[in-house]
């Protein structure tokens, strides 16, 4: 079993260009016929979810309805163990605790100068489309990780979107997590059909103005494509992690932290960055033993990654290690070292900190509170896991008496006809009172 070891300062500047570049959702080739489905959907309708459903995901739906019925709700609870029942409804709670501290609450006008009032409103959007894969698994916490925050904001329509199984059932975990969540506006369809359906609306499914969700790069492909139709919101591609450690780390733990993240897909990324040439070598030989234990597919995938876009990266500093975790900014970001703190405080890009060999990536992924929907692929640079605050928008309140509307007129004016506007201008000077 390979298991990619890195000396960093040994790598020629390609080798670590790929590192940081690892894998990229390439949908160029599929963005043709993404294109040809949603001008399908958005022509035909229905009839094309139906046809596209059968022919990507082999399901009939002719004899079922796409929304999902009451009926449905109520048996997905009966299907799900007690215990699993309890830990989603630990999740949910422990995720709207956090959303809830979140809410924006704009800003009371007050009086900037003489004269002049401004102040901010804050209002939630009107509508989301939430994307629920299954290609890979079965995903609730992606559902309740997207509908809570949005709840929270006041989004007052919220519908889901998730490929059905054979039968064209809906996962009943994430039926139940639905319900939970409050939300009971649910399609049993995916793919980029589901995604443009979204966008521009069919028989049975409303167009909503904004998106959220990961999925395969068919869905990725349609909301680049839908970009300016649609908000599609947050970059989202293969799971990443870095764990950030030093010698005094447990290998064992380390190892097992590892595999988290890579058993997502063979696309991912997991690394474990380390000035510790002992834990190095400890961890690599901890590994294959905890591999060789995994069901079939998770083994195949975190073979996969550790082999390709993973591993174990060795640096001579832990400052030239955190240099290399911002570069990369990873989506999932895990520390353990003797100051973890002082670690953290170095760190300017990444979707999530994780601190401490008592909190492992899962813990995050799921059940303590802060969003697991974060950006991947480098986008921690600049964009945030999903909050409260993407789903809310802002709107300015300006207001002037008297007194603040002379004071402009000597002001606004001179920068308007510098600018060349004399409309501008002449709002001011032509005004009569």
């Amino acid at each position: 079993m390979r298991i990619n070891r890195f000396l960093w300062n040994s790598l020629s500047e390609s080798e670590k260009e790929k590192i940081f570049s690892r894998s990229q959702t390439d949908i160029r080739e599929v963005l043709p016929a993404v294109q040809k489905i949603i001008d399908e959907v958005r022509c035909s309708g229905d009839s094309a979810l139906l046809r596209f459903s059968q022919q990507w995901d082999h399901v009939d739906l002719g004899s079922q309805p796409l929304r999902v019925q009451a009926e449905e709700f109520e048996n997905a609870s009966s299907l799900l163990s007690k215990e699993l029942k309890q830990a989603l409804d630990f999740s949910i709670e422990n995720v709207r605790r956090f959303h809830e501290r979140q809410k924006p609450h704009g800003i009371e006008p007050f009086e900037i100068s003489p004269g002049i009032f401004a102040g901010e409103k804050v209002t939630p959007i009107e509508s989301l489309g939430i994307y629920v894969p299954r290609g890979r698994g079965s995903f609730p916490s992606m559902l309740y990780m997207t509908a809570v925050p949005a709840l929270v904001a006041g989004v007052e329509r919220i519908c889901v979107v998730t490929p059905p199984a054979a039968d064209g059932s809906v996962d009943p975990a994430c039926l139940y997590a639905a319900a939970k969540c409050g939300v009971s506006e649910v399609y049993r369809v995916g793919g980029a059909q589901a995604i443009a359906a979204l966008a521009y609306g069919t028989e049975s499914i409303a167009p909503v103005v904004k998106l959220t969700g990961p999925g395969s790069r068919y869905v990725t492909a349609a909301k680049q494509l839908l970009y300016g139709v649609v908000d599609v919101g947050l970059p989202a591609g293969p799971s990443e992690s870095i764990l950030l450690a030093d010698g005094t780390a447990d290998p064992f733990t380390a190892a097992l932290d590892l595999l988290t993240e890579a058993e997502h897909g063979s696309d991912s990324s997991a690394l474990l960055i380390t000035p510790s040439a002992e834990l190095a070598a400890a961890v690599a030989a901890e590994l294959p033993p905890l591999i060789e234990k995994l069901p079939p597919q998770r083994k195949e995938f975190v073979s996969a990654v550790l082999s390709g876009y993973g591993g174990i990266i060795q640096t001579e500093t832990m400052d030239e290690a955190v240099s290399i975790a911002n570069r990369l900014a990873t989506e999932h970001l895990k520390i353990v070292a003797a100051d973890s703190f002082a670690v953290e405080a170095k760190i300017r890009n990444a979707g999530e900190i994780i601190i401490g060999e008592q909190t492992p990536f899962s813990a995050a992924n799921y059940s303590i509170g802060p969003n697991a929907v974060l950006p991947t692929g480098g986008s921690a640079k600049t964009f945030s896991g999903v909050s409260v605050r993407d789903f809310v928008k802002y709107s300015s309140i300006i207001y002037t008496n008297e007194t603040g509307f002379s004071a402009l007129k000597n002001i606004v004016p001179v920068i308007a006809e510098y600018e060349g506007f004399a409309a501008h201008a002449n709002a001011f000077h032509l005004r009569r009172k």
